[in-house]
């Protein structure tokens, strides 16, 4: 079963030298999982800019793995955008993930020369040709800022007809809007791999307040139980590694064409995980 999965890894980009050590102490713990690529996540309006290049660059040259830096374009210029990939090209890096980004929180600035990532994917394929696999971003549970399913279906569509390789979805916790959301695009024709994001569960507060930003559904059975929990750390860490294993489980044997691991730059409950799924 494992043979062909592509497994990744998302970090974000530490703010401190004490950090960027630990986070290398993580990123050599996972390489057990021979993952496809570590991603490097970009701050709102590209405010960890300099930080995210530095991450990415220490990875690509310190590491076996190939880095994927976020690319958002929100608040951004096509100067500045084309700047980026030069830089990225000259590393010898060959992915990104395009995304559009989110405005920061107060932001009143313009929204940049790019309203939506499709024109992002665009841009880099005119600029760079076929040298970046490119990935984007998919919502099962829809975008926030959707106005319909039908919408934000026509986006992503919209996204891999300008060039896209492959998509990572929003992490979520129920298998079926993730093979709803796949019966919806080979509907349309979309035929590149979308890998599952995965999110473990080690703290109720952080996951309910991430979920409340970016859209994605704790179920309610789910949430009564890791509320019951909350003070018991390991009963929840416990209880959660389960859900989130037969979460995998069911879209490994469902077909998913492997697994992204949002790691919050930790590596102990993801490689629980994947021992768990024998990977």
């Amino acid at each position: 079963m494992t043979a062909h999965l592509t497994i990744s890894c998302e970090f974000f980009p530490p703010r401190t030298e004490q950090g960027m050590i630990k986070l290398r102490q993580t990123r050599n713990q996972l390489l057990v999982l021979n993952p496809a690529f570590f991603s490097v996540t970009f701050g709102a309006g590209g405010s960890t800019q300099e930080k995210t290049i530095e991450t990415v660059v220490d990875i690509q040259q310190h590491s076996s793995v190939a880095a994927a830096p976020h690319l958002s374009c929100i608040g951004s210029t096509k100067e500045n955008i084309r700047n980026l990939l030069h830089d990225y090209q000259a590393q010898g890096i060959q992915r990104i993930v395009a995304l559009r980004g989110d405005k920061p929180s107060g932001w009143a600035g313009s929204l940049g020369e790019f309203s939506h990532a499709n024109q992002l994917v665009s841009f880099i394929r005119e600029e760079t040709g076929t040298h970046f696999q490119i990935e984007v971003a998919a919502y099962p549970e829809f975008h926030p800022q959707a106005r319909s399913p039908k919408e934000d279906l026509d986006y992503f569509k919209q996204k891999v007809d300008a060039g896209a390789n492959s998509a990572i979805t929003q992490y979520f916790y129920n298998p079926d809007a993730y093979f709803r959301f796949l019966d919806s695009c080979a509907q349309r024709e979309v035929t590149i791999p979308i890998v599952p994001g995965i999110m473990p569960i080690s703290n109720f507060e952080q996951l309910a307040r991430f979920s409340d930003t970016c859209g994605a559904e704790i179920p309610r059975w789910l949430r009564f139980r890791l509320k019951e929990l909350e003070n018991d750390k390991e009963g929840l860490q416990e209880f959660g590694l389960a859900v989130v294993t037969k979460l995998c489980e069911q879209l490994l044997a469902g077909g998913a064409p492997g697994l992204h691991f949002y790691t919050l730059n930790q590596a102990t409950l993801i490689l629980s995980i994947a021992k768990r799924l024998g990977l």
